[in-house]
């Protein structure tokens, strides 16, 4: 997130491995944010929020490590340590509305019985 957000900033110094990829990757992350806060121009989203959703949106649609539902519950955690009072139900709905909308499970499938 500090390399995102250093980057919106205006420093192109590489500050994490994933960097060079996550930067690549901004226009693709921005169109999903517009698309899931469309009352929010990506110029009036606060500037931590932003950091948050585009490393989260990476997380989930680009790396796909981690399950959905930790990559949210991580986001919707920096939000309230980072952001402002609004900043964690805002992170989380956009989260929530791109994950309907991206058609991504949130919980794992059952595992098989024997």
């Amino acid at each position: 997130m500090q390399a995102v957000f250093a980057y919106q900033l205006g420093n192109s110094a590489k500050i994490s491995p994933d960097y060079h990829q996550i930067i690549k990757e901004l226009p693709r992350l921005d169109q999903i944010i517009s698309d899931n806060a469309p009352k929010w121009p990506l110029e009036k989203i606060n500037r931590v929020d932003l950091a948050i959703l585009r490393c989260a949106l990476w997380e989930l649609v680009i790396q796909k490590v981690n399950p959905p539902k930790v990559i949210i519950d991580e986001a919707v955690e920096l939000a309230k340590e980072f952001g402002t009072d609004s900043s964690s139900s805002f992170v989380n709905g956009v989260m929530g509305s791109a994950i309907k909308r991206l058609n991504i499970p949130v919980t794992s499938p059952p595992a098989p019985h024997d």
